[in-house]
């Protein structure tokens, strides 16, 4: 029960891997918010039917009263807010491109909701937790960040200012004991990369693997480990960090 006691906001938590870093959460003892634009109502269940708490707060992380909302639902459900999962993004519906071709309004929403969502709800997180003194935020980026990987360059900007937000934050919020990471998986067998698998959609996968030092698949239970780490108090002298967890592939 490593965050027994605590109250964690999971955004883009309805399905995915957000989903797997709910239930762990719920399961070590946290009270549970999960954020996201589609409703939670399935993962709530499966975490309360299992003993857990956790409420369904539906957000728009690309908006700032809707973020707003979700710290302040949070705080009168539970009481406090004392972790932060900047999980939500647009990911698997992205096409991938050359940089030359990517429409400018695809750009835009890609920036809006991974690069301003993480600003805006760590701008809403962050009074409360400033008020008592502790706080974690973690951001997730990506592996790709290390790597150079051409024809995607809408998600992987985006993803790179997600490190360099996270290492503004933890300066700017150390002297209340928050504690701001970044958490880069690599390429991760989610709910919806296996559907775009099943539609056709899984070339490169081979090549994935045989890029890893760790030879096979990565799973979403493969990221929360690290991603409970970061929440719980093991982690309360590491900040301005990025954790790669993507078997190997790039090594920082």
């Amino acid at each position: 029960m490593r965050l027994e006691g605590r109250v964690a906001v999971i955004t883009g938590g309805a399905q995915g891997i957000g989903a797997a870093y709910a239930r762990r959460f719920a399961a070590e003892g946290a009270k549970v918010a999960i954020a996201d634009i589609d409703k939670s109502t399935e993962i709530v269940k499966e975490i309360k039917g299992a003993g857990g708490e956790a409420i369904d707060v539906q957000t728009d992380v690309a908006d700032e009263k809707s973020c707003t909302e979700m710290v302040s639902k949070t705080v009168s459900a539970f009481g406090r807010l004392d972790i932060l999962v900047n999980n939500a993004a647009v990911f698997t519906t992205l096409t991938r491109q050359p940089f030359t071709e990517i429409p400018v309004e695809v750009w835009d929403k890609v920036m809006a909701v991974n690069t301003r969502g993480v600003f805006l709800c760590a701008k809403a997180a962050a009074a409360p937790m400033k008020e008592q003194k502790y706080g974690k935020i973690i951001n997730i980026a990506t592996g790709r960040f290390f790597q150079g990987v051409p024809n995607f360059l809408h998600y992987d900007a985006s993803k790179g200012a997600v490190i360099a937000m996270t290492r503004g934050m933890a300066r700017e919020l150390g002297q209340w004991n928050i504690c701001v990471n970044a958490l880069a998986p690599g390429s991760t067998m989610s709910e919806n990369i296996k559907k775009q698998i099943a539609r056709g959609g899984g070339q490169g996968l081979d090549a994935v693997v045989r890029g890893r030092a760790l030879k096979r698949l990565e799973e979403p239970e493969d990221v929360v480990g690290a991603c409970l780490y970061l929440a719980s108090a093991d982690s309360d002298f590491v900040t301005g960090q990025t954790m790669l967890v993507d078997g190997g592939a790039a090594m920082w």
